[in-house]
């Protein structure tokens, strides 16, 4: 049913279905179907998966991604993605590349980027104003898709606060003919409330590290381990589109969600002008964009009107080129495939980034880091996905270790697993997948890529959460060459299919003081009444957690006698010490991988030493999202990976020891 109000359009809530996009991987190029069941199929044109590059002004080159249309019937209509801000930028990486995907295979050519001082892209100054270098940057990617596209004309489509900055860009930039904003952000000082109630909200639930000064030192506002500056914030705070001039475009799509339309007062003043505006809400959006990526499914009506968007956009009549000039963007050079970062020294160093194809059979992709030239030492780290985050890591902590280690004489690869962020998706998996089956062979290409192109001989393997686990598994596998894995935050240490839908080891040990708060909580009580938590279930953890002691004690008695029990962390750990491999383990206080530590591996970890090293990072959440916690582990992480203790492959043998494990 749609109501219509004047050529304003509003759609009741449509059913949510799942969405997927999948993907045959094929050395040359891949095929995606869009599958509104999720289903995945092999039919459909053949489509380029992308073009990974560097351009913009030379005092901050910013890095995109270009889908180019496979067929010869290309629009000279060309889209510009613009990315939200912050952790909502990672929870939409997969929806926006279905959108940029999808676009190109309807022959409109489609850039998608990242900001001065976001994902790939060159770092911002703390203290410039971020709304008006974003808004700069999109004119710059406006100009460049021009540039390599020939491309007459250009829509933008933003998310969030990528709605509000398209919006500012199109008033400065002429040539633009279409808005899609999903979700906009209208008010800068309204979003400003939400971020400050978010993270407020954010403080209270994990108040460790809450109340310590930012890492930049300034008032910047830290939201999820992404910064505003001051004068971004001043800047936010004066934007108000309602009282600004109509956006001067011919197609305009605005995207609500059906739980909080905070748009539509907006469309409507807007159509009240004669404006020509779409305005629909679904249900579903605000989950989409502030859902973890591994649980993440984009809205299918939401991508259904902007594929009819893009269209419209495609098919619309050409602006003359006698038109006023577009904006320019000061100092532009040419695109590049390789980033240069200088290196603050007396030698005038520089490092250079470049976007890696590992496999051409699976598309795995990454971003490569390489020390300054001349470097002799041939060290590498290998930088896995935590959960499902693209390769950029929670809070971007990814590129800040990658730039700093290399500028310590690494070559560093963040890598995106098959599956996940930028990595196509093989035949019959799913996207998204945080423990995928060949988790392993990928890190296996990353390895023999660094060996052959690069002459690594020295190898360490790093990652958060499901990155832990694996890089864990691949040293515990022998992948050739590993020295040295760094852990961080590990939560399971043994996985099997199937284990997602059952009791995990890591509820286990959670549940017991989570019950205890929730004890005097009426909400649980009804809850727990209404028969909305099961009874059984809490059983089965309060009985599993009271066998936890013995379980610890049956292992270290096993090992003391030479018995090799199935799935023993202890073990595991004394192999990799023998053939001179180094663990070190990073938790956040609290961290319930701590205990599972403890049970799993017993006296096995005091017994190493040097060898299995465990430090403890006073505050911090699992992802160490604040600015003060994130530098103390990006310390401790580097301190352990330059310490290069000397780990003479020797046998370690099983003695009774008293476990004093951190």
């Amino acid at each position: 049913m749609v109501r219509r109000i004047a050529r304003l359009e509003i759609s009741l809530p449509a059913l949510n279905r799942s969405h997927r996009i999948s993907s045959n991987p094929r050395p040359e190029s891949l095929s995606y179907t869009i599958s509104d069941s999720g289903a995945r199929s092999l039919d459909g044109p053949r489509i380029d998966p992308g073009e990974a590059f560097y351009f913009g002004p030379s005092e901050g080159r910013l890095f995109g991604w270009l889908h180019s249309p496979s067929s010869e019937n290309i629009s000279e209509t060309g889209l510009v993605i613009c990315n939200p801000f912050g952790y909502e930028a990672i929870c939409t990486h997969r929806c926006l590349r279905t959108i940029a995907i999808d676009a190109a295979r309807r022959g409109v050519p489609t850039l998608r980027f990242d900001y001065l001082g976001t994902g790939d892209s060159s770092d911002v100054d703390p203290d410039d104003d971020q709304i008006g270098v974003w808004t700069q940057n999109v004119v710059a990617a406006v100009l460049e898709l021009e540039r390599r596209t020939g491309v007459k004309q250009v829509a933008l489509l933003g998310f969030r606060l990528g709605a509000l900055v398209a919006t500012l860009a199109a008033q400065q930039c002429h040539g633009i003919v279409g808005l899609c904003l999903i979700a906009p952000v209208i008010s800068g000082r309204r979003y400003l409330r939400e971020l400050r109630t978010t993270r407020l909200a954010s403080s209270s639930l994990a108040s460790r590290g809450a109340d310590q000064p930012d890492r930049t030192g300034r008032e910047a506002l830290e939201v999820s381990g992404f910064c505003l500056s001051a004068a971004t914030q001043a800047s936010l705070g004066e934007v108000d589109l309602a009282a600004r001039e109509d956006p001067p475009v011919r197609s305009m799509l605005i995207v609500d969600g059906s739980s909080l339309p905070v748009s539509r007062g907006w469309a409507e003043a807007l159509t009240s002008h004669g404006r020509s505006i779409r305005y629909v809400a679904f249900p579903g959006i605000l989950e989409m964009i502030l859902s973890p990526p591994q649980l993440a499914v984009s809205s299918p009506p939401m991508l259904t009107a902007v594929q009819e968007w893009v269209e419209e956009c495609a098919s619309g009549p050409v602006r003359a080129s006698e038109a006023a000039p577009k904006a320019r963007v000061a100092g532009p050079l040419p695109p590049s495939d390789v980033l240069v970062l200088p290196v603050h020294s007396a030698k005038g160093d520089s490092l250079i980034e470049r976007p890696v194809y590992l496999s051409a059979s699976t598309a795995l992709f990454g971003i490569m880091t390489e020390p300054p030239t001349g470097e002799v030492r041939r060290r590498a780290v290998i930088l896995l996905n935590a959960g499902a985050d693209h390769h950029i890591g929670p809070s971007r902590i990814n590129v800040l270790l990658a730039r700093r280690w290399a500028q310590h004489g690494y070559f560093v690869l963040r890598m995106d697993l098959g599956g996940i962020g930028d990595s196509s998706t093989r035949t019959g998996r799913v996207d998204d997948e945080v423990f995928p089956q060949e988790a392993l062979e990928d890190i296996g290409t990353g390895v023999e890529l660094l060996r052959t192109q690069y002459g690594v001989r020295d190898f360490t393997l790093a990652g958060l959460c499901s990155g832990a686990y694996h890089a864990l598994r691949a040293a515990v596998a022998q992948m050739a060459d590993v020295r040295r894995v760094l852990l961080v935050n590990p939560q399971i240490f043994f996985w099997r299919q199937g284990m997602i839908d059952e009791i995990q080891s890591v509820e286990v040990v959670k549940a017991p003081a989570t019950y205890r708060v929730r004890l005097f909580s009426r909400a649980a009580w009804k809850r727990l009444l209404t028969g909305r938590v099961s009874l059984l279930r809490i059983a089965k953890i309060y009985v599993w957690w009271s066998l936890m002691p013995l379980e610890r004690v049956a292992r270290n008695l096993a090992r003391n006698l030479r018995i090799h029990l199935p799935n023993d962390l202890g073990w595991e750990l004394q192999e990799l010490a023998a053939r001179g491999v180094q663990t070190v383990f990073v938790f956040a206080r609290g961290e319930p991988g701590i205990e599972l530590l403890r049970i799993g591996a017993g006296s096995s970890v005091k017994r190493l030493g040097a060898r299995c090293r465990v430090r403890i990072v006073d505050s911090g959440d699992h992802v160490f999202s604040h600015s003060a916690s994130r530098a103390a582990l990006e310390n401790i992480l580097s301190e352990e990976l330059f310490a290069r203790i000397e780990l003479t492959p020797r046998p370690v043998s099983p003695a009774a020891n008293v476990d004093r494990t951190a």
